[in-house]
């Protein structure tokens, strides 16, 4: 079974162009989900669409950020290098972003139920999925040049979208790792909130590899998980992912992903182009001047 299904919702979308310059027309996207929620309500889609003046049928990239509301300003400094490059954007609102949580919720994020955490892996592949619905209703957009980029938290739905999901060619996943557990373990501020015994640890390590091994023989949507956090799991879909056009960009002393859960990931992948950046999980971002041309640089080869 495939947790991550909707129906698709493009009836009513609201479409307005918010500014434009020389380079770049800004337009703001919102439509309602397809996805049926249980737990974190708001079921609107938002996005920003940045496309490149001049362009025909541009290449577009999905950008996704990560937890906090000042992610989103990360994926817009993307967005316009991007622009410069005659590459469309769609900049994806997550649902724990201000603009879409909702105030029950919000109180008490994030200390949510594992299912809610869950729902909100949901809700996130399924806005990409939707994101992707709308584009191919474009025609200044090439739907065979789609590719993705995702932030920390959003290169997770990356991942996961983009193994699902064959109309997005490439890939950037952004201080990005694989095996919760190990994370939860070996993070320098996430292991305080997870804590479990080394026998814990390799007790559950045993239960995912073996389940990790079902995956790659018989699918994912033909194996039980066992425990929910597993459809959450990069590792879970790297399998699909591997061989595909994917480049990892990481910070080298990254307190939120460690390095060993970034290399299970790279190791699952192929070993794609990896770079590490001498930076934390936050401050990666003073290192823009070398990572936008890199990204940019990546996809303009990919969308050939």
């Amino acid at each position: 079974m495939n947790p991550y299904q909707y129906k698709s919702n493009l009836r009513d979308y609201t479409f307005v162009l918010q500014g434009s310059n020389a380079i770049w027309r800004h337009y703001s996207l919102s439509f309602s989900s397809g996805f049926e929620t249980k737990y974190l309500g708001n079921k609107e889609i938002c996005a920003e669409y940045y496309f490149p003046i001049g362009t025909v049928k541009a290449p577009v990239s999905i950008l996704v950020h990560g937890m906090g509301d000042s992610s989103i300003i990360p994926c817009r400094m993307i967005a316009r290098t991007l622009a410069k490059k005659g590459i469309a954007s769609l900049i994806i609102y997550l649902v724990f972003h201000a603009r879409r949580i909702t105030s029950e919720v919000k109180k008490r994020y994030p200390r949510l139920s594992p299912e809610e955490w869950f729902e909100s892996y949901q809700m996130s592949v399924t806005d990409v999925h939707q994101i992707l619905d709308w584009v191919q209703s474009r025609p200044e957009i090439d739907q065979s040049r789609i590719s993705i980029v995702g932030i920390s938290f959003g290169s997770f739905v990356a991942s996961i979208a983009m193994a699902l999901d064959k109309r997005i060619k490439s890939g950037v996943l952004i201080e990005s790792g694989g095996n919760s557990d190990k994370i939860t373990r070996f993070s320098a501020l996430l292991r305080w909130q997870y804590r479990q015994s080394e026998q814990e640890f390799q007790k559950n390590q045993k239960q995912y590899l073996s389940y990790l091994d079902s995956v790659n023989q018989w699918g994912f949507e033909n194996t039980e998980a066992t425990k929910i956090s597993y459809l959450t799991d990069t590792l879970t879909f790297a399998n699909t992912l591997r061989g595909r056009p994917v480049m990892m960009i990481n910070a080298f002393w990254d307190e939120i992903i460690p390095k060993r859960a970034t290399r299970d990931l790279w190791d699952s992948l192929g070993n794609p182009p990896i770079s590490w950046f001498p930076a934390t999980h936050a401050s990666i971002w003073i290192w823009f001047p070398l990572i936008g041309p890199k990204i940019a640089k990546f996809l303009t080869e990919q969308a050939g």
